[in-house]
């Protein structure tokens, strides 16, 4: 960020002026006194000598290391900073938008319309509005966000559609199964073996039913996001603005990269029939 600083102060379009003009000054002179011995310099004088130019290079480092210090200039940077960083943020959003279409069912791919209408007049305010800090704060914590909703809904979907396709009966009748060869078991060792079996699968019933009642809860999650970000479109739009609404958009997004990590944690993990 420090590098983009210095080169935005260099290519000021008011410093690249000044620059211009201490160039076209360093040449005039210099062809003015070319003709003459100053002093015994007539070469360093010599239009065509990098020397005669020195001067001008120093007095617009000078102009230079002054834009760095000028508290208006890091205002004006800073906010170009912060547009290129949510314009980065809009596109993010569009490229994870692209690659939740590929996973998402009908009545997903409708809400997920709806969350990227309301993205995109929450970045039309900000893009067309005055500026305005807290409103700067909300857009962009508004787009992480979204960000991470739309994280969550492709680890959601993928993670629904794997559960959707696991046949539970085969665990269940492999249970009754050796319920009742444990009924008939009389080998000690034969029954602990048996014994363990159907624990294992009971846990593994379980685990499913629990993954399923944390889609549950995630799902309503899901819901929760896209009101959220419905609701802090029209404070932005109306220009309703306060740290309060940053603050909470802040746990909103916490509170759902803690659930991504949660069904990535899943998958990896996830239990092959």
């Amino acid at each position: 960020m420090k590098f983009r600083m210095v080169m935005s102060a260099f290519f000021k379009f008011k410093n690249l002026g000044w620059m211009c003009l201490l160039l076209a000054a360093s040449a005039i002179a210099a062809n003015m006194l070319s003709g003459l011995d100053v002093f015994g310099l007539s070469v360093l004088i010599d239009p065509t000598t990098p020397v005669v130019y020195l001067p001008a290079l120093v007095i617009y480092l000078g102009i230079i290391a002054k834009t760095l210090l000028s508290e208006e200039f890091h205002e004006e940077f800073n906010r170009r900073e912060k547009r290129r960083e949510i314009q980065d943020l809009n596109y993010k959003c569009l490229k994870l938008a692209n690659e939740a279409k590929r996973h998402t069912n009908a009545a997903y791919m409708k809400k997920l319309r709806r969350v990227m209408d309301d993205k995109k007049d929450i970045v039309e305010s900000y893009f067309r509005g005055e500026h305005s800090y807290i409103k700067e704060k909300i857009v962009e914590q508004t787009l992480n966000l979204i960000v991470a909703y739309i994280k969550l809904l492709i680890n959601f979907c993928i993670r629904s559609k794997e559960l959707g396709e696991m046949d539970v009966s085969t665990i269940a009748d492999r249970i009754n199964a050796n319920v009742r060869k444990l009924n008939f078991a009389n080998d000690p060792h034969i029954k602990e073996d048996v014994k363990n079996l159907i624990e294992m699968d009971e846990k593994i019933i379980n685990r499913l039913k629990d993954e399923k009642k944390e889609l549950e809860r995630i799902s309503a999650k899901l819901d929760y996001m896209e009101s959220t970000v419905n609701m802090f479109k029209h404070q932005a739009i109306s220009s309703i603005e306060s740290e309060e609404m940053v603050e909470k958009l802040q746990t909103a997004v916490d509170e759902a990269k803690a659930l991504d990590n949660v069904l990535e944690e899943r998958r990896r993990n996830k239990i092959n029939l």
